[in-house]
């Protein structure tokens, strides 16, 4: 495994695995009729390229002795009608293989691009953005490049060096013989370059997804390096990337560089063994000169798709490596899964069958409840917690406590090591993930806007909610005001990620989106964390109008966002150590105390400062 840069890469096959090509098979299926054309236009190209030389001979041989304007007039036509045929397959060839490679790659993309909305967040969470986009964009172009060309020129290239050979022997075996004396070192040269020159492109590609990685982090995270002034820091570690790209691809290129003439230099070696042997025979009155001119065309035809076909297999190699990397993502199992018979009855990811959909009260029990990321270090331990409908539950505590957990698992992102939670009285695994978490509210601390508008953002998880319902939500939440004093109020361009609002409206927007959803239970994650005490105003009216006639989780930070909660529930290393009311626990004058006050003095010194 390389843990360079603290990135995770696979290492894969260092051999072709025609296993892993056989599984393209279901991509390339359903354009069979285009292949077979391919096939059948290469076949054509090959045999016509093998043609001509045979023509050239016929000129040289006959025409040139005494031939008749008939025999012109026949050469000539039979030049163009070749030609103009070659010309038809080659036009034929490149529209085919065009179409092959640009639906191929759209349905590898399609493919992958469904299996990651089946995925489990824990997927997410272990693996950059960054390498998933490398294998979404190079990896699958690279693919299908090579399903739709580089696969079908080998049959080009084999059936060229089997017409010349075929073509040679037929004219004369003695000196089709001296030509392939080339061809032991010819083989052993291709060996000893092929499989350096295979192992340095490797570490392109995997340098090539590093960066791809680093392009992601550094532009998401542009704000903060500005902040930091770490442009000269961030500029000096991807340099030490892009110079191990560099240095990499320049060194493929001279091997490339020396490989090339060395098979040019071998190829003509062949030639040369083959005019100088037919030289000889033509002095001797055995063959005529024609036959020498097709030697030498046809010993060129022999070599150069030995090269080609060299060429082609190291391209074979990248996107095998490319394949590996596509299916280990399509190959990766959801750690959450639902069961047959809860798919059978809900549906899936992709097929929904809502009429089928038992409401949701609201009641939420955990029950013994252990957990852990890692085998060796629990989260959870023995957590248990039984809430009514329409309760407020707060989770407090310090970062690495367990708050966050606890949410997760009921959204069921991921699930219990041990233990059960049950939804109105039963295990939320006896139904699929999709019935679940189409009835849950998520409200994040950094929330996340897509591109689109204001109105686009709110409708989100209801597409097809009226202009009047998305700002009857927003008008619940507090942020109608915000959005009617905008240019373009709800027809506002949000930017990508929201980055045109602040986080404060941000998070308005947010919550009237779960307003407009209405779910029965709705999961507040750390809302106020991040804002000034004005607009914490604005989120707390949006909270007490969000919270109504539902089942809520609080992950609080702020302690006045909770006063009003039905339980709070203090968590250390992954259990409770108190619980109860704002006012019980106070009055206990434990941890929450001790936290309610050092916050209390926080605001208070801010009030003072903003005073001033």
């Amino acid at each position: 495994m390389s843990q360079e840069f603290g990135i995770r890469e696979e290492e894969y096959a260092s051999k072709l695995d025609f296993s892993l090509w056989r599984r393209l098979w279901v991509y390339i299926r359903p354009y069979k009729a285009w292949v077979i054309q391919l096939c059948i236009t290469n076949s054509l190209l090959a045999i016509g390229e093998t043609a001509i030389p045979l023509l050239t001979k016929y000129a040289i041989d006959t025409l040139l002795y005494g031939g008749t304007k008939g025999q012109v007039w026949l050469y000539f036509a039979a030049v163009v009608g070749l030609a103009l045929s070659l010309c038809g397959c080659l036009f034929i060839f490149m529209r085919r293989a065009g179409r092959i490679e640009n639906y191929v790659s759209y349905d590898i993309r399609k493919a992958c691009f469904d299996h990651l909305q089946d995925l489990s967040f824990s997927y997410y969470d272990k693996t950059p953005v960054g390498f998933i986009m490398a294998r979404m964009t190079s990896d699958t172009l690279r693919l299908a490049e090579t399903i739709a060309w580089s696969l079908v020129d080998i049959l080009w290239a084999s059936l060229r060096i089997i017409s010349a050979l075929v073509a040679m022997l037929w004219l004369n075996f003695s000196i089709t013989m001296w030509v392939i004396l080339v061809i032991p070192p010819l083989a052993l040269v291709t060996r000893y370059f092929h499989s350096r020159i295979f192992r340095i492109q490797r570490r392109v590609r995997r340098t090539n997804s590093r960066i791809t990685h680093a392009y992601n982090e550094s532009i998401m995270g542009a704000v903060t390096t500005k902040s930091l002034v770490r442009e000269d820091q961030n500029l000096n570690e991807f340099s030490q990337i892009t110079d191990a790209m560099f240095k990499d691809s320049f060194l493929a290129a001279k091997y490339n560089a020396v490989f090339r003439p060395i098979i040019v230099t071998l190829g003509a070696i062949g030639t040369a063994l083959a005019l100088w042997r037919g030289g000889l025979m033509v002095l001797d009155g055995v063959i005529w000169f024609g036959t020498i001119s097709a030697f030498a065309t046809y010993s060129m035809q022999f070599f150069e798709p030995m090269h080609d076909l060299s060429h082609i297999f190291t391209e074979m190699h990248m996107a095998q490596a490319s394949a590996e990397r596509l299916f280990t993502l399509l190959d990766t199992e959801p750690s959450v899964r639902d069961t047959e018979e809860s798919i059978v009855r809900d549906g899936d990811t992709f097929s929904h069958k809502k009429e089928n959909w038992v409401p949701i009260r609201g009641e939420v029990q955990f029950e013994h409840v252990n957990f852990s990321y890692l085998a060796d270090q629990p989260v959870l331990k023995d957590f248990n917690l039984s809430v009514k409908a329409g309760q407020t539950i707060a989770l407090v505590g310090q970062t690495g406590s367990g708050k966050s957990t606890i949410v997760n698992l009921l959204c069921r992102f991921y699930e219990p090591t041990s233990g059960r939670i049950l939804i109105d009285g039963e295990d939320y695994r006896n139904h699929s993930q999709l019935w679940l978490q189409s009835n849950l509210g998520y409200v994040l601390q950094s929330p996340h806007l897509f591109s689109g508008t204001i109105a686009d953002n709110i409708r989100y998880a209801d597409p097809s909610a009226t202009d009047e319902q998305v700002e009857a939500a927003a008008r619940l939440v507090s942020a109608h005001d915000f959005i009617s004093k905008l240019e373009n109020g709800y027809q506002t361009q949000v930017g990508e990620g929201g980055n045109r609002l602040s986080t404060g409206q941000k998070q308005l927007i947010s919550f009237a989106r779960a307003v407009l959803h209405d779910p029965p239970l709705f999961i507040l994650d750390e809302a106020t964390s991040s804002i000034d005490t004005e607009t914490e105003q604005l989120i707390q009216q949006a909270i007490n109008a969000t919270l109504k006639n539902r089942t809520n989780f609080i992950v609080a930070h702020r302690l006045s966002t909770i006063r009003s909660a039905d339980l709070i529930l203090v968590l250390q290393h992954g259990e409770v150590v108190e619980q109860g009311t704002h006012e019980e626990l106070l009055a206990l004058k434990g941890y929450y105390y001790t936290l309610h006050n050092h916050q209390l003095l926080q605001e208070q010194q801010e009030a003072l400062i903003n005073g001033r």
